[in-house]
């Protein structure tokens, strides 16, 4: 109840520069007019005053989220059924408008009680008791001077107590309806929504692929260097250095991740993104894991878009960290072709012991995942599955026309498939 007095007070604060303003002008309109000494002119001037306030409203959008603020804090109305931000949109500055009116009207009106009515009241409850007071030149009647006259002071309190209980109520269902956010202010929060998922995909995407390769990597020649250590020293510091080499290119490619964090900061990132052209550092890395991978590339790859080497050349390292995480040191065949305007990725290793059916590896399927969503970034498709005991990775990138947009980040439309297989189960 405090609080709700507060904000009606607030209201006829907020009330006073209009109706000031339409105080001087009304004179200036209407000869004879006196809104500062005849009461008739002062209601006149309160109602001039309204439209006024609703026009700073339209014209004023950071009022909403001031209106918001003390609302909130004021009557007690839960955040989340009040907007954010300025009003943009026309529509939610004409419920604004009309917020702001009904609140300047009732914080008048209570404010206006509040100053004048308990003076009142505590001259009429003092009546019988003051001599002083009973003269008939402070214009109390004389139906007043006795039991009444306390009764009639009780009275004004109690009118003025329940107007602005009553307001403050009927302010507090309201701003919900006026304040709340517009089917606008819902779909604007929609995409901001869309907008921050996509980039913790991204983000997660461009992690697991720079590093989960080289994890892959250092851990299969972690293993063999263990097994030769004693029999084969020379083995063992090859693949010492490789390990060395593979997590020095781990921590730049973990600064190229980081470097998307200070892009949506508005700062340049630290590093470029690889693309193909580092396509043969990355085959070497994979060989010295000891896989070997034949590679074959069909047609012009050097000179592709930047955003379609990119997510090709993580398309092809998930596809080979799939194989040294799945199926260990086996033959790798890589195919990359341009071919009636688009980019085929194929990637093949023979599974050893595979069996149709068998059960998904735990917390797998995020590699073949994020495959999908590049490629369906790009407009583009990709499948993987396990066919007569070999895996294949085909993803399709078209080169022109790429369809970029966030509705791939939810997982729907086309290429989907990547997520299933036959065989080995998810990657």
């Amino acid at each position: 109840m405090g609080r709700r007095w507060i904000h009606l007070v607030l209201g006829g604060a907020l009330l006073m520069p209009f109706f000031l303003l339409t105080s001087v002008v009304v004179p200036l309109v209407v000869d004879g007019a006196d809104p500062l000494r005849d009461v008739g002119w002062q209601f006149v001037a309160f109602g001039g005053a309204l439209p006024l306030a609703a026009l700073a409203a339209l014209l004023f959008p950071l009022l909403r989220p001031l209106e918001v603020a003390a609302v909130r804090s004021l009557c007690g109305v839960p955040a989340e059924w009040l907007a954010e931000g300025p009003a943009v949109s026309w529509a939610a500055r004409r419920r604004t408008a009309l917020w702001f009116v009904a609140h300047l009207l009732a914080g008048g009106i209570v404010s206006g009680m509040t100053l004048s009515a308990p003076p009142a009241a505590v001259v009429l409850l003092l009546l019988p008791f003051a001599d002083p007071l009973r003269h008939t030149a402070l214009g109390v009647p004389d139906l007043f001077h006795g039991v009444l006259g306390p009764l009639a002071g009780l009275a004004l309190l109690a009118l003025v107590v329940g107007t602005a209980w009553g307001a403050g109520v009927l302010l507090g269902r309201v701003a919900p309806v006026l304040l709340g956010p517009t089917p606008a202010d819902r779909l604007a929060a929609a995409e901001r929504r869309a907008a921050e998922l996509a980039s913790r995909n991204r983000l997660a995407r461009e992690l697991h692929d720079a590093v989960g390769h080289a994890l892959s990597a250092v851990t299969l020649q972690a293993g063999a260097a263990r097994r030769v250590l004693d029999t084969d020293p020379e083995f063992a510091r090859r693949a010492l250095a490789a390990i060395e080499e593979t997590t020095r290119h781990a921590v730049a490619e973990l600064d190229t991740v980081l470097g998307l964090l200070r892009e949506e900061d508005g700062s340049d990132p630290a590093a470029p993104a690889p693309t193909l052209d580092g396509l043969e550092a990355l085959l070497g890395r994979t060989r010295a894991a000891g896989v070997p991978v034949e590679a074959t590339v069909e047609g012009p790859c050097a000179g592709l878009a930047p955003v379609v080497s990119r997510e090709a050349y993580r398309i092809v390292q998930e596809g080979l960290s799939n194989a040294l995480r799945h199926a260990g040191p086996v033959p790798v065949r890589l195919h990359l072709g341009v071919r009636e305007g688009e980019l085929l990725i194929r990637v093949e290793n023979p599974v050893a012991g595979a069996v149709a059916g068998a059960a998904a590896r735990p917390g797998g399927g995020r590699g073949l995942r994020g495959i999908a969503e590049r490629a369906r970034l790009l407009g583009g498709a990709a499948t993987a599955a396990e066919r007569e005991g070999v895996w294949r990775l085909t993803a399709r990138l078209p080169l022109t026309g790429t369809g970029m947009g966030t509705r791939a980040e939810t997982g729907t439309g086309k290429g989907a498939r990547a997520e299933t297989g036959t065989g080995t189960g998810e990657r």
